[in-house]
């Protein structure tokens, strides 16, 4: 099933998107949200979307798609080694190379909540940024609370999957992770979901033996294709990025964990890196991205607001002994 969240004659309203081409949306009763439904379990989330499709549809051009819902948490990963390889040649040069401790574990951060919008929404240019790029990722939704989970386990706990544009000021981002810290403000601005949370029953024919789901990506800016892999070529399936978040602490309904960004133009950085001169993303621009099974999420940028000042860091005298330093 497919579950919206959406702006119908003013009122916030949750629903199943539905009909050929996912060109309606039965909406559930005023009050009910997505994330008090999955809070519920899957077996309850299953059931309100029966009983949905059972009350009278409304054209998804008469509604405002609004994010699927409003995650307590996001971390995104970063799960694709051909992204790592060619956004390294873009930071650090033709002679860079994929980490050792990358093949290790995998790696996340956790990334701003407030700042997640929706299908529908306009993206702005982040303060003092001037290169702007977006990130084609797929956004794991946890349905159960656990902790310390086996991948087993984990796998039981994603009730669906959306598609997830992690929005990237590059140059704040440069700066920032010199410091050896971050990313902050290079990655605070936007996080689009959308344009819905397909339950994950809906993957299971796209599964292979070790967990790994083929489905399609696709990004184009203005119309043009940009990007094109598979969600199947990530470095640990969902059910394993699940597993290690949950080591020593806890993932609860509503989570989301961005797979990170895909190979082969999932974003302008990695393009880069490849010698594709493609500018950054300007006011104007609109980048579509989409994902077999899901759909297409479709966001235009803007000018942002102009950054405030902030003074620099001001030189205190050290107050170290001079027995620490020896």
């Amino acid at each position: 099933m497919k579950f919206a969240t959406f702006d119908l004659a003013g009122s916030t309203r949750c629903g199943v998107v539905a009909g050929a081409g996912d060109a309606v949306v039965h909406p559930l009763p005023v009050g009910v949200t997505l994330l008090g439904l999955i809070e519920r379990g899957a077996e309850e989330l299953r059931a309100a979307g029966e009983r949905a499709r059972s009350e009278p549809a409304v054209a998804l051009t008469d509604v405002r798609l609004l994010p699927p819902l409003q995650p307590p948490t996001v971390r995104d990963f970063v799960a694709f080694e051909e992204h790592v390889e060619g956004v390294a040649v873009t930071v650090q040069g033709p002679d860079a190379t994929v980490v050792p401790e990358w093949y290790e574990l995998p790696t996340f951060y956790f990334t701003n909540p407030y700042a997640i919008i929706g299908p529908s929404d306009v993206v702005p240019m982040p303060p003092g940024s001037n290169v702007l790029d977006f990130e084609l990722e797929v956004g794991i939704v946890i349905g159960r609370a656990g902790k310390d989970l086996t991948v087993e386990q984990a796998a039981e706990h994603i009730i669906g999957y959306t598609i997830f544009n992690d929005w990237s000021a590059r140059d704040l981002q440069a700066r920032e992770m010199r410091v050896g810290l971050g990313p902050c403000k290079g990655k605070d601005t936007a996080t689009t979901l959308g344009p819905w949370l397909v339950t994950a029953d809906e993957f299971e024919v796209h599964r292979d033996a070790d967990g790994f789901l083929d489905v399609a990506m696709r990004a184009s800016v203005n119309g043009v294709e940009v990007g094109r892999d598979s969600l199947v070529n990530m470095g640990w399936p969902p059910a394993e990025l699940v597993a290690y978040a949950s080591r020593g602490t806890w993932v609860r309904p509503g989570d989301v964990l961005g797979t990170g960004t895909c190979g082969n133009g999932g974003c302008l950085g990695e393009l880069w890196g490849l010698g594709r001169e493609l500018p950054p993303l300007r006011p104007g621009d609109t980048v579509a991205l989409t994902v077999e099974g899901i759909g297409t999420l479709t966001n235009t940028v803007v000018e942002g607001a102009a950054p405030r000042a902030i003074p620099a860091a001001r030189k205190r005298p050290r107050t170290r002994k001079e027995s620490f330093d020896a």
